[in-house]
C-alpha cells in the first residue's frame, strides 16, 4: 500500500537551466512527508510541535537521483513504510514524471521529545495509521 501527492517543479526549484537543483529536492521530499502526517496520519506538525512539543527529525537519507526534472513539470509522488520501530519510521519514497522515475529515496524519521531531544515511542493511534501506509 501507497501513499501518493503531486508536487509542480518551480522556478525556486530550479538552477539557471531550468532543471530542478538537487538540494531543492530535499525540501520537495520535507513537504511531502509533512503532508503524509498532515492528510495521512491527521497529524499536522503545528500541533505536534507546538502543543505536544514532539518532532520527527530525519537520521538518515538514502537517495538516488536517476534523471532531471524540469521547471513545471509534474512530479508525482508515492510513500510507503518499510520499517516502524518503537520510535522510529523509515519511509520509501519515488518522484516520477510522465511514468518515468526521477528519483528513490529510503528515509528514517526518529520521534523525539523536543524539550529532552530524547526519541519518544509512538502513541499506540498514530502507529496504528503509520502501519496502514
Amino acid at each position: 500500500m501507497s501513499w501518493k501527492t503531486t508536487r509542480l517543479v518551480e522556478f525556486q526549484h530550479c538552477d539557471p537551466a531550468g532543471i530542478v537543483f538537487y538540494p531543492r529536492y530535499f525540501e520537495m521530499i520535507n513537504s511531502v512527508i509533512e503532508e503524509y502526517f498532515r492528510t495521512h496520519l491527521g497529524y499536522s506538525f503545528a500541533p505536534m510541535h507546538f502543543r505536544d512539543r514532539r518532532g520527527v527529525p530525519t537520521v538518515k537519507t538514502r537517495v538516488e537521483f536517476h534523471a532531471p526534472s524540469h521547471l513545471e513539470d509534474t512530479l508525482e509522488f508515492t510513500l510507503s513504510l518499510i520499517r516502524l520501530g518503537h520510535s522510529s519510521v523509515t519511509l520509501k519514497l519515488g518522484a516520477s514524471c510522465c511514468g518515468k522515475p526521477r528519483l528513490s529515496v529510503e528515509t528514517t524519521l526518529v520521534r523525539i521529545n523536543l524539550d529532552t531531544k530524547k526519541s519518544d515511542p509512538w502513541p499506540t493511534d498514530l502507529a496504528e495509521k503509520i502501519r496502514h501506509t
